[in-house]
């Protein structure tokens, strides 16, 4: 039959929550055990109580307690083998090994493997409470510890997060002040992050992978701030060489983004991917099918989509929206990614992007999602 049983503290004795003064005393010889439970409960605790390190954790399974007063030898499992099970299973509870004068050595070994404090018998009653005291005073500052520096930890995350927040939305400002030098492109950046996004999502793409794709979108164009705004706002048809100097915006773009967004590499495969071709024959590197990043194909679509809709000053004709899905169906597979076309085209036909039938760029608008 098992030994083990609970004991309520001691009439009228007040005790706080009920984990705060929970001990279990473990010990195969039954007169010590309840000399033990007796001083403990004087002392306010709530006690359990066996002759076994199994009847031990048995009880741990169920009842939490913050103290465990363990003898070291025992049959079934002694108290080392305990004391290993507590501290792999129930690390913030405080184990205090009672121990025969010959046994000190080991107990002393089982300090260093997590015991908090050892009590040698034949034990004084208020050395007991001495060392349990300590022993408790030791967890105490051991939990505070470790909450101080789990508090300190999440302070340095969340103003992490706000430094994050303020230095893009810096960057976002750059983009957004760019913009004001083109009147075409105005709001082109934030439609392209949203549109993105949206695809993104379409394709399955979720967390922080999703959120630098759209910061991608908002900045892929900021290698214009190197462009001449002769060539950026002229008229008509751009000569070959005013074309190549627009086209020297991602790599430009993606060397002001670099040493800024170096734990944003999607975003940073944006900027400088998003016009290469699926055939090999865009720029600047010249990849094509899949060794183009999926979040620069995606913004290729994105980019295109908002541009063949928006007024030029090169192109005065914008299409519709079918007229522009149209136009990347019939150019997917050389110029763009056929899975993310046909995904913007589910996001569209759903209505997450709520467009007119037919818009200039003063008119264009981002819908819901």
């Amino acid at each position: 039959m098992r030994d083990y049983r609970y004991t309520s503290p001691a009439s009228g004795m007040a005790r706080t929550d009920r984990e705060e003064r929970r001990c279990l005393v473990v010990d195969d010889e039954p007169r010590l055990r309840q000399a033990l439970v007796r001083l403990m409960q004087l002392d306010g605790f709530t006690c359990f109580e066996c002759g076994s390190g199994v009847e031990a954790l048995e009880i741990l399974e169920r009842e939490p307690v913050i103290l465990v007063l363990s003898d070291l030898r025992m049959p079934k499992m002694d108290g080392a083998t305990l004391l290993r099970e507590i501290r792999e299973r129930y690390p913030d509870v405080a184990v205090v090994m009672i121990t025969a004068v010959a046994e000190v050595e080991v107990a002393v070994e089982c300090l260093g493997r997590g015991a908090m404090d050892y009590i040698s018998k034949p034990f004084v009653l208020e050395e007991v409470r001495a060392r349990v005291k300590q022993a408790l005073e030791r967890r105490r500052l051991v939990l505070e510890n470790r909450h101080y520096h789990h508090s300190l930890e999440e302070r340095v995350r969340v103003q992490a997060r706000r430094l994050e927040e303020l230095f893009i939305a810096s960057i976002q400002s750059l983009a957004d002040a760019l913009e004001l030098k083109d009147a075409y492109t105005r709001g082109h950046s934030a439609r392209v992050s949203h549109y993105s996004g949206l695809i993104g999502r379409e394709l399955g793409i979720e967390g922080d992978t999703v959120r630098q794709l759209e910061l991608g979108g908002h900045l892929h164009d900021i290698g214009k701030i190197g462009v001449r705004e002769d060539v950026l706002n002229k008229p008509g048809t751009l000569t070959a060489e005013e074309y190549a100097h627009i086209m020297t915006h991602p790599v430009l773009g993606w060397r002001i983004l670099l040493p800024l967004l170096s734990d944003s590499p999607v975003a940073l495969n944006v900027v400088r991917s998003h016009h290469e071709r699926i055939d090999g024959r865009g720029v600047p590197d010249g990849l094509g099918g899949d060794a183009i990043p999926r979040e620069a194909r995606i913004a290729c679509v994105a980019d295109a989509f908002d541009a063949m809709m928006s007024g030029r000053p090169y192109r005065s004709r914008h299409l519709t929206v079918d007229g522009a899905l149209e136009e990347l169906r019939r150019h997917a597979r050389t110029q763009f990614d056929l899975d993310v076309v046909e995904a913007l085209c589910s996001v569209v036909g759903r209505g997450d992007i709520a467009l007119p039938t037919r818009h200039s760029i003063a008119e264009l608008a981002v819908g819901k999602g």
